[in-house]
Order: C-alpha cells, then structure tokens, then sequence
C-alpha cells in the first residue's frame, strides 16, 4: 500500500514520528534560547519591563534592517572584520607554529613556559594603555590588543594537544623506524589537531570580544564604536541592533570553524 493511497491522517501518522527526533534535537538544542527570546519580547511589549531601556525584539529587529538598508552599518561590519581578522591570523600564525615546537621540544618550553606564564595572566585590556603609548590610537594598538588576547589560548591548546598525543602510537613509529619528521606530520600534528581547533575556536570568541572594548577606545568606527554611538545619543534599539549583530559574527565564526574541523577530523567526535 502506498502512501498516495492513505488518507491525510493515515499519511500524517506515518511521517510523524520520523520527524520526532529532528524535533526533537532542535528542541532540546534551542528550546531554552527560543524561550528567552519570546519572554524578552512578551515582557517588553507588555510593560512589564521597561520597554525604553529593553525594547521588543521586533523594534530591534526594524532598526537593524533600516540601518543596513540605509548603508549605516555596512562599513563598520567590514573596519571590524578587517581589526579582528587581521589579529587572528596574526595569533594563528605565531601560536600554532610556537605551540607544536614548544609541545615537542622540551627546553625551549621550559625556557619559554615562565614569560607566557607572566604574560598570559596579565589582562590584555590592563595593557591597552601601553600598546597605545607605544603604538599610538590608530589601527594598530587596536589590531595589537586583539592580536595579544588571541594568541594565548591558541598557542595553550596547541601545547596541550601536542602533549596529549598517544606515546604508544609515537613508540610504534619509531618502531617501524619511521623519520622524525614523519612522526610529527604523521602521527603529532593530525593527533592534535581536535585540540588546536579548540584554541581557534575559543580566540574567535576572544577576538569579537577584544574589538568591542577597543573599538569603544579612541575609536570613530566599528560596530563597538556603533554600540556606543547608539548609546550615547540614546538610539537603545540600535544599540542592541548593533550588539546582536556582533553575537551573529561570532556565531558564523564558530559555525565556519566547526566545519573546518569537522572536515579535517573526521574521526574524531565534534558535539558543537
């Protein structure tokens, strides 16, 4: 018997109940997101908060649009790309290379371990008033604190995955008298790689972060000069405008490094 044949609660009967795991999931993944959204937009139309500082989403949603379509955010959204962009290569570059030879290389770790230790506990916002003295207010100590903060959680997790690698499958290399070099490009380095996409993945959110509050610094474009623009001459639905925009980057920036992963791993088990 086809499913043509059946009438439409028959037919219904049958297709639902392999829909109820997709519902499922998306539920249970963006049930409590969904819930957060549709309450903001109940108690803001409803007065019970104050609509003035918390508008409703939909007023939010129309400042968003006609700032895009008026041209008003376009730049912004490319000067801020461009800031955190250039930054995060920048810390990619230095941190993947330092980490995988100070993860292999004992005495350059122990040489080198105190001066991160030092540096990385030191907030890179505490040190943007000198990046500026010695950089000045332009392009560059923006780029540089962004660069500062990214680094470190990079160049940690690719340590980390680096001494994580199974001994026994490095012994048995050596064992079938595989190069040096072949152990590291063979065996190492696609052994850590699970580990230095988390490092990437957490210096995204770390860049995004790290360009607001120097955007909100000396600074007359960018969607955190935006966000406090708006603020400044009260333009709230915009400011939150700009803000969600900026959460959307960063969303579209773990979601393109997640692919990647998943592409260059895949076996290994990626539950983001």
């Amino acid at each position: 018997m086809s499913i043509q044949s059946l009438d439409l609660p028959q037919a219904r009967a049958l297709n639902l109940p392999r829909a109820y795991p997709a519902l499922r999931s998306i539920a249970s993944r963006y049930g409590l997101l969904a819930g957060f959204l549709a309450l903001w937009q109940v108690a803001a139309t409803t007065g019970l908060v104050n609509p003035t500082v918390f508008p409703p989403l939909d007023t939010i949603a129309s400042a968003l649009i006609e700032a895009l379509a008026k041209g008003r955010l376009w730049g912004d959204i490319a000067i801020s790309l461009q800031r955190s962009g250039i930054a995060f290569a920048a810390a990619v570059s230095l941190g993947v290379p330092l980490g995988l030879l100070m993860g292999q290389i004992r005495p350059i770790e122990r040489a080198l371990d105190p001066i991160l230790q030092f540096f990385r506990q030191t907030s890179a916002l505490a040190l943007y008033p000198v990046f500026i003295l010695l950089l000045g207010l332009g392009e560059t100590s923006k780029v540089f604190v962004i660069f500062w903060a990214t680094l470190f959680p990079i160049l940690l997790a690719t340590i980390g995955g680096v001494k994580e690698v199974d001994r026994k499958l490095i012994e048995m290399a050596h064992a079938f008298g595989a190069a040096r070099i072949v152990i590291f490009t063979r065996v190492v380095l696609p052994a850590a790689v699970p580990a230095i996409f988390v490092g990437l993945r957490l210096s995204a959110t770390t860049a995004l972060l790290l360009l607001i509050a120097a955007e909100m610094i000396g600074a007359n474009s960018g969607l955190g000069f935006q966000v406090m623009n708006a603020q400044y001459n009260f333009e709230i639905p915009l400011m939150f405008a700009a803000i969600f925009l900026l959460a959307f980057l960063g969303l579209a920036a773990n979601a393109l490094l997640i692919a990647a992963q998943r592409r260059l791993c895949r076996w290994s088990d990626i539950n983001a």
